[in-house]
């Protein structure tokens, strides 16, 4: 397996709040958490099935609207068919592309983080802020909760993990294979 944890963040940096799952993926990047690997996309897209079946957890970020300002994760699994019937395959249907082709669907979750304005422009609102936040807080909690080790899992006197229980062993970091455009 390439990494312990695949984060992918999507959506359009240029539609303000909808770029939110790009920029938690670009902070999850610069917290240089072992093992974990990141690709910030403006959709997905059917390319990313190979990295995901060769990562051991992934966590898809996006935006949504009408959540009442919640940042919330949910775990998901693959669809039942890995067809893909719109213009851009869902996490659910990439899961299934993934198990079809490769062999292999990874544990799963969609961390959705709240929009509400989704005009021009590249700023997210205040909050789009507090959610990316939030949600950069539940990456470390996952990332945690899967076994790993490294200064955003805080030990216990017992040696453990406060949060999980678990020992780990050290993963590799791997870099981002797509990245948004920038400015």
């Amino acid at each position: 397996m390439d990494s312990d944890l695949l984060v992918i963040g999507y959506g359009n940096t240029l539609r303000r709040d909808d770029g939110v799952g790009p920029r938690v993926a670009g902070a999850v990047e610069g917290l240089r958490l072992p093992g974990v690997r990141t690709v910030a996309c403006a959709q997905l897209t059917p390319e990313l099935a190979d990295p995901l079946s060769q990562a051991g957890a992934a966590l898809f970020v996006d935006a949504a609207v009408g959540h009442s300002g919640r940042v919330r994760m949910r775990r998901i699994d693959p669809s039942d068919s890995s067809q893909i019937l719109a213009h851009t395959p869902d996490p659910r249907t990439l899961l299934a592309l993934a198990r079809d082709a490769f062999g292999r669907a990874p544990e799963a979750w969609l961390l959705t983080v709240p929009a509400e304005d989704l005009g021009f422009g590249e700023q997210l609102s205040s909050a789009a802020k507090r959610g990316l936040r939030k949600a950069l807080r539940e990456v470390r909690a996952l990332h945690c909760r899967l076994g790993n080790r490294g200064p955003a899992c805080p030990r216990s006197a017992s040696g453990r993990f406060a949060r999980t229980g678990r020992r780990s062993t050290r993963a590799r970091r791997s870099r981002p294979a797509c990245r948004a455009p920038g400015p």
